[in-house]
């Protein structure tokens, strides 16, 4: 197996020394940072980060403040995005090219047009976990460390403040450590329902648990003929 060619430039170390804590953090008007973009800039961008988990249960203003904050990155065939064991600078969205995933000089694994990565330093400000090399030319959407975590790990921790608040009076859940909670509340996001709208109809295939966080719901069963054997 190949190993991963030399890097081709001095990375820059020792960018994240300092831990961010989102109770810390207060907001600053003037400090939100804005990239000037295209209308066909801003539309792949849209289009490329609507798959990223971490951005699902942003609010529509704090998504604009995303598109804003996120710049294009060019890269050419060999380049290496990030290295394991750098500090890490950006969180990345894919918007085209190929790319190689190495853990200790080993393939892991691709991507191909399509993903992100990144974001696992910026969030436990830990060394790079990989190297991801480009295989082809291609173009990234790139977020700097303080601007990620201000927008994205701010309102993850407020999420799990309140989903977990909401877990705690859930009496099947009463059992679970601390922790599980956490967890459960970190794969939660927001639904929005109309009045008299159908949340779940009888008969259907379980795809999802809901937990009422606003408003009230009103339980209906039908009563089942039961025909005889």
């Amino acid at each position: 197996m190949l190993k991963p060619p030399p890097t081709r430039f001095t990375r820059r170390k020792s960018v994240s020394a300092e831990r961010y804590d989102p109770e810390a953090d207060e907001e600053e008007g003037d400090s939100q940072i804005v990239h000037p973009k295209s209308d066909e800039q801003r539309k792949r961008l849209s289009e490329a980060v609507k798959p990223i988990f971490l951005f699902r249960s942003l609010e529509p203003e704090q998504m604009h403040c995303v598109l804003d904050a996120m710049f294009e990155k060019k890269v050419c065939v060999g380049e290496h995005v990030i290295d394991q064991g750098d500090d890490g600078d950006n969180f990345y969205v894919i918007d085209s090219g190929t790319y190689d995933i190495y853990v200790d000089d080993n393939m892991v694994g691709k991507y191909d047009s399509t993903g992100s990565f990144g974001e696992l330093a910026l969030m436990y400000n830990m060394p790079r976990a990989a190297t991801i090399i480009a295989t082809s030319e291609g173009s990234l959407w790139a977020m700097d460390r303080l601007t990620f975590r201000r927008i994205v790990l701010k309102n993850a921790y407020e999420k799990r403040k309140v989903y977990e608040s909401l877990l705690e009076n859930v009496p099947m859940l009463k059992t679970l450590e601390s922790y599980e909670r956490m967890n459960i509340a970190d794969a939660l996001y927001s639904k929005t329902f109309e009045d008299e709208e159908i949340i779940i109809k009888q008969g259907d295939n379980a795809d999802c648990m809901y937990f009422v966080e606003d408003g009230e719901a009103r339980i209906a069963v039908k009563n089942m003929e039961v025909i005889p054997g």
